[in-house]
């Protein structure tokens, strides 16, 4: 069974993409923990992330990583966390969520509800911010 992350790399589903390359892809995260919530995924699907072969699990932290430091520059927070999870979608996916606090990081939080121009604005600094 094809992943709803599959779906939005096809455009099946919109998102507010972030980047994207030959192998990976950045969307704002719907449900966000905080404003700047980005998933990066591989784009070819594999449930655990320590299933990828090592030449795209490094070519994916080092994705991550580029997104991460946009999200910095212009989301006001101390650092950039990492969360991989695993359990919710069928397909390897990294959270990157601006965080002040080891707390902010809590999926039992109540997510934000951000506005379609918010996600917008939102992804489109991100944009600008990668390198």
């Amino acid at each position: 069974m094809t992943s709803i992350f599959v779906k939005i790399i096809n455009n099946e589903i919109p998102s507010y993409k972030i980047a994207e390359d030959d192998n990976y892809f950045a969307f704002l995260d719907i449900n966000p923990l905080a404003e700047g919530h980005t998933l990066v995924i591989p784009k070819k699907e594999t449930d655990n992330i320590f299933d990828i072969e090592d030449e795209n699990y490094k070519g994916l932290f080092l994705f991550a990583k580029k997104i991460a430091k946009a999200i910095e520059k212009v989301i006001p927070c101390k650092k950039v966390g990492i969360v991989v999870i695993g359990l919710e979608v069928p397909h390897a996916h990294i959270h990157l969520v601006p965080i002040n606090t080891i707390y902010d990081i809590d999926f039992k939080k109540t997510k934000l509800k951000l506005s379609e121009i918010q996600f917008l604005e939102i992804a489109n600094k991100i944009k600008q911010a990668i390198q």
